[in-house]
């Protein structure tokens, strides 16, 4: 038998196990228990200050093919043949052949009828008896055709060939089997090119289809500026519909364009170029955006830019190259010929019909000028050689001709003041979540004098963003109701980036997320929709008391719609516990009227989860009736979450203070 003391040291063992073993469990529930908090909002008018009314809006870049192949409905990718650059023969990529080398032989030359393309595609047939069907080319298009029963889609292409011939052109699966439309066209025989215009109804749909050309004729035929767009783009503008919808949930108050880095170009000569993406879209040029590594043929140029922002109620911001790109710059004793540029660009948006420029764009459809008040001179150019010398070229050449318009700085000035003049200057920030969420208070020691800050460029990104994780959601929404309290020196604020094509995010993560046919927001997209009444209500300050409000963030907001006024109170909880907390409100000028009162959640029940074709409404916002709303209130916060809650306010006025 075991000794007394080898008895009482067992027992000893187990009890320290057990114990040890108790405290884990008592850890393991502090890790869950509920929290409390109080969050109280002085709605009194004294306090109160008005947000500005640009204060939320989108920015738009072209990457991961968010123009071509993406808003921009344009269905035939390398329309032109110019994508293998201007040397002959050329790449014809996507473009492919119908048939084998025995049947037919193409190759890209020099005889187009458009001047500033000059890039063509020759077509020869060489079989006497051509297959079933014919021979020719296809076109898949940004990853196949999104071809659907019963839509128009119109066609047009220029055409020569010096005898008559007959072309098919359809519609079709990506194999060539289904044939959703088809139509036979005659070419006559001449020396010059032929503008042939078609509507193809489809019968029948099919996600990935392709545009073929076809014949069985042995000849040659010249083909240049083949293109296919949907009827049905929205207000006629040639924007696919269902992705300006998504942009118009989000309410925008501006539309920062072109970019970003693709303003800038790795190389100058690959920079966007305005008056080259204007005019008949057969005579743009088109080119190769070096930074993302894709060609555009700039169907999607800067006066398509301008009316989207007119269709989306949007204050236009015309972001321009400044001379410089990420590898080489213009010295600022050269810079002159870019300055000209740029003033001819705005006369252009904003001259009268009358003028050089903007005669160009009443040509273009809109007699009408746009109301292009901000400008950024550059792209995260700051500190580059020759950026400050450039900059105040276009500052005084700006200011001169256009007093009103606001010019907006790449320098950050949020700790130290700038060296140049300026209305705004730029902030830019990607990170992880947990220094984002810390950012939320990065403007309150900002200076009150001086520039106002525009945040052109936020996101959460990496490892923690994953390919758009609730996670990154509420730390963005944290930092936002931090822009909130500060917007007396946040003028704008917009999330990068907005768009991407599933079949190339070079970019990662993206707020909404498509492909030719489906399209999703990510968290971050619908946390945004939650901030679109901001721009433009009146803030409140608000504070909170809990030994847990290291994991929260707030706001508050009264806001109207056509019919109601409405206190608005976003928070955030970044942490694993659920909250306990009460709201009380103290100041308002009228009664909390349950009726009509809302509870709207961002959640999931993994803080990484994100949404995907097959689940895009995994992490959304939910609604409910708030059967409780009070001037004090009880509600819970879900671990991990992003709760709004709108008060709905009575009309009567209230005689004192609750």
């Amino acid at each position: 038998m075991a000794s007394r003391e080898s008895f009482m040291s067992t027992i000893f063992f187990f009890l320290l196990l057990f114990s040890l073993g108790c405290k884990c469990i008592a850890s393991e529930l502090h890790l869950h228990a509920t929290q409390t908090a109080v969050l109280k909002v002085d709605a009194s008018p004294q306090l109160a200050r008005q947000i500005p009314d640009t204060l939320f809006g989108i920015f738009f870049e072209e990457i991961n093919h968010a123009g071509a192949g993406g808003i921009w409905a344009e269905l035939v990718s390398n329309r032109g043949f110019e994508a293998g650059g201007p040397h002959t023969p050329s790449n014809i990529d996507p473009w492919s052949i119908i048939g084998d080398d025995s049947s037919i032989f193409v190759a890209t030359d020099r005889t187009s009828c458009f001047s500033r393309n000059t890039v063509a595609l020759r077509m020869e047939v060489l079989c006497d008896n051509c297959p079933a069907g014919g021979v020719g080319i296809y076109n898949p298009g940004f990853w196949g055709m999104n071809i659907e029963d019963g839509k128009i889609y119109n066609l047009v292409m220029y055409v020569k060939s010096p005898e008559t011939v007959e072309l098919t052109v359809s519609l079709t699966s990506s194999d060539g089997l289904q044939n959703l439309a088809s139509t036979t066209i005659p070419v006559s025989g001449a020396s010059n090119w032929t503008k042939l215009e078609q509507k193809l109804v489809a019968q029948g749909t099919n996600r990935t289809s392709r545009l073929q050309i076809t014949t069985n004729k042995k000849g040659v035929v010249w083909f240049d500026q083949v293109s296919l767009m949907p009827a049905d783009t929205y207000k006629g503008h040639g924007f696919r519909t269902e992705l300006i919808s998504m942009m118009l949930d989000l309410k925008p108050r501006f539309l920062r364009f072109p970019g970003g880095c693709f303003v800038e170009g790795e190389w100058l000569r690959n920079a966007f170029r305005w008056r080259e993406s204007i005019g008949p879209w057969e005579e743009r040029p088109g080119h190769f955006g070096d930074v993302w590594h894709y060609w555009t043929d700039d169907g999607l140029g800067y006066y398509e830019f301008l009316q989207l922002s007119e269709d989306l109620g949007a204050a236009p911001i015309w972001v321009f190259n400044n001379g410089i790109s990420h590898n080489d710059e213009v010295d600022t004793a050269a810079i002159a010929p870019f300055v000209k540029d740029v003033l001819d660009s705005l006369e252009f948006a904003r001259g009268n019909a009358d003028s050089t420029w903007g005669s160009v764009r009443a040509a273009m459809g809109h007699p009408e000028p746009f109301p292009v008040k901000y400008v950024a001179i550059g792209n995260e150019d700051c500190g580059k050689k020759f950026y400050r010398g450039n900059y105040l070229k276009f500052y005084n050449a700006i200011r001169e001709a256009y007093p009103d318009i606001q010019m907006i700085s790449n320098c950050d000035a949020s700790s130290s003041p700038l060296d140049h003049p300026a209305d705004l200057y730029d902030f830019h920030v990607y990170t992880d979540s947990k220094t984002l969420f810390s950012m939320k208070n990065t403007f309150d020691r900002s200076s009150r004098n001086g520039p106002k800050a525009f945040v052109s460029e936020y996101a959460v990104w990496r490892s923690d963003a994953g390919r758009g994780s609730l996670l990154a959601s509420l730390a963005e929404a944290a930092f936002l109701t931090g822009l909130e309290k500060n917007s007396d020196v946040v003028q704008m604020a917009s999330y990068a980036p907005l768009f991407v094509n599933n079949n190339d995010q070079t970019w990662n993560p993206d707020a909404i997320v498509f492909n030719s046919w489906q399209q999703y927001g990510t968290p971050s997209y619908w946390m945004q929709t939650l901030f679109g009444e901001s721009s433009g209500a009146m803030f409140h300050p608000v504070t909170i008391t809990s030994s847990y409000s290291g994991s929260l963030a707030a706001s508050a907001i009264t806001w109207q719609d056509s019919e109601n006024s409405f206190l608005r109170v976003k928070i955030i909880n970044f942490g694993s516990d659920p909250v306990s907390l009460t709201i009380s409100a103290t100041g308002l000028q009228a009664r909390v009227n349950a009726l009509g009162s809302t509870a709207t959640v961002i959640t999931s029940s993994n803080v990484m989860d994100e949404n995907s074709f097959s689940n895009p409404n995994k992490v959304v916002p939910v609604k409910s009736q708030l059967s409780n709303a009070a001037e004090q209130m009880q509600v819970t916060l879900a671990p991990h979450s992003f709760s709004s809650f709108d008060l709905a306010l009575a009309q009567s006025k209230l005689v004192a203070e609750m």
